[in-house]
């Protein structure tokens, strides 16, 4: 079919998300065709370097063998069943097995799903229950952050911090109280140093506390970097302030590793980087590469213990995805993480993002990035009018935008982000060269924008 042809039958009948769907209408999509390693090919044969692993996602990059046979041979063995009245497959089992040795959380219990909002919105219910089965009903809010992304279901859009998230869908409601961004570039006062920084969003902590009472308060939500609100590391030491004050306070801390697991930042899962001791955590995305659509959310003891002796009073544990463990999708994961650990690709990931950042340096100096951050393989790059004073564009201007099409152009994916920032975030499994190749390729697409 043609690149035409196809372009038409998706304006005509595709539903489109997170896309501006008025500017689609006019102009229509680019299809993708194939991927191979860190470049995909659109239907007119044109390569790009993949500089943003799909969405945050596709750690070992396209076309996988190994994951391919992975999928063929479970398909072919048994391709479906269902985890419900007490039924497993060994797939989940051994994925199960196999997370309990990567995650940070001793004895750890696995509740899988498709996605990581249906994970985050899976985490909000498991909190209620927890501490309704042990006695304190009254605990229902969770504290999130502005800029946060947690995904958008319901739930987990309430989470999220980011306004374009809740307009027209009426969120967030009355459970979720959304703190001050530890985004340090854009909420510093003048001459404010990250560590300062850090302890006026620790004693804000402690006055949201004591105005709604900790008897109330059940979670706090965080990344450990901020992906599609801007990617945005911690400030120095904010995870070091706050997380004493949530535990004096008897409030749990939930780990969003959706963008930051497996390996992004450096380390297993981005909570290692910034030293976070989460009660429990999301995962999704490069959990399956991306290969097929699983999330995990990791329960420590005390809170499955809890909450299995409150569901014999139920008569059973009330939740859950038809698709949850799916075999297939379980024996991709399993197989995605062994590769991970048979090729070194943790140690590889680490080594190319030191590489990136050091790339990225050339970046900073362009007359229209007011500042780049991030960490190993993940970075955003921040457009500001003056430099000197982080004025931003008009919004009309959509600069972001500008420079991702800019880039798209030159062969290189990145995606824009609110706040006029670009997100760079390629497989991890990128080589030396292809590093090189991805920043020559948005230094020119940078400049290109200037060009306008």
């Amino acid at each position: 079919m043609t690149t035409d042809a196809l372009g038409q039958l998706d304006l005509d009948h595709l539903f489109h998300p997170s896309t501006d769907l008025r500017t689609h209408g006019r102009t229509g999509p680019l299809v993708w065709q194939r991927g191979e390693g860190v470049y995909v090919y659109d239907t007119e044969g044109r390569q790009y370097l993949e500089g943003m692993a799909g969405l945050w996602c596709t750690a070992l990059g396209y076309g996988e063998p190994e994951l391919v046979e992975a999928a063929r041979k479970q398909m072919e063995t048994f391709c479906y069943g269902p985890l419900f009245a007490g039924k497993a497959n060994e797939p989940s089992i051994r994925l199960a097995a196999k997370l309990a040795e990567w995650v940070p959380i001793d004895g750890a219990r696995f509740l899988f799903g498709c996605s990581g909002s249906d994970a985050n919105d899976a985490q909000v219910k498991l909190i209620r229950y927890y501490f309704n089965a042990i006695g304190k009903p009254q605990k229902k809010k969770i504290l999130s952050r502005g800029n946060a992304y947690h995904g958008v279901t319901l739930a987990s859009a309430a989470l999220t911090g980011l306004p374009s998230f809740h307009k027209h869908f009426d969120l967030p409601g009355d459970d979720v109280i959304h703190l001050t961004s530890p985004y340090h570039y854009r909420h510093a006062e003048p001459g404010e140093s990250e560590e300062a920084f850090s302890d006026r969003l620790a004693e804000e902590l402690r006055a949201v506390i004591a105005r709604e009472g900790a008897d109330t308060i059940a979670a706090m939500i965080a990344e450990p970097l901020m992906g599609a609100g801007g990617v945005i590391p911690p400030p120095k030491g904010y995870f070091d302030k706050i997380q004493p004050i949530l535990r004096e306070n008897g409030i749990l801390l939930i780990d969003d590793e959706v963008v930051c697991g497996f390996g992004r930042t450096g380390n297993d899962f981005g909570c290692q980087t910034w030293d976070m001791q989460p009660a429990t955590m999301t995962m999704a995305k490069a959990l399956s590469s991306a290969y097929q659509p699983i999330s995990a959310v990791a329960v420590p003891p005390f809170m499955y213990e809890a909450i299995a002796e409150a569901s014999g009073d139920v008569g059973l544990f009330a939740h859950g995805l038809t698709y949850a463990g799916h075999p297939v999708a379980a024996a991709v994961a399993l197989r995605n993480l062994e590769l991970m650990e048979e090729r070194g690709v943790m140690a590889h990931a680490a080594n190319m993002g030191e590489r990136l950042q050091a790339g990225l340096q050339r970046v900073r100096e362009h007359p229209l990035v007011g500042d780049v951050r991030g960490e190993s393989l993940i970075a955003g790059v921040e457009f500001v009018a003056d430099r000197d004073t982080h004025e931003r564009f008009p919004a009309e201007e959509k600069i972001a935008f500008r420079a991702a099409a800019a880039c798209l152009e030159e062969g290189l994916i990145v995606r824009a982000l609110p706040g006029d920032t670009i997100a760079v975030c390629p497989p991890l499994v990128i080589s030396e060269a292809q590093v090189d190749e991805l920043v020559e390729k948005l230094v020119r697409g940078l400049d290109r924008v200037e060009r306008l």
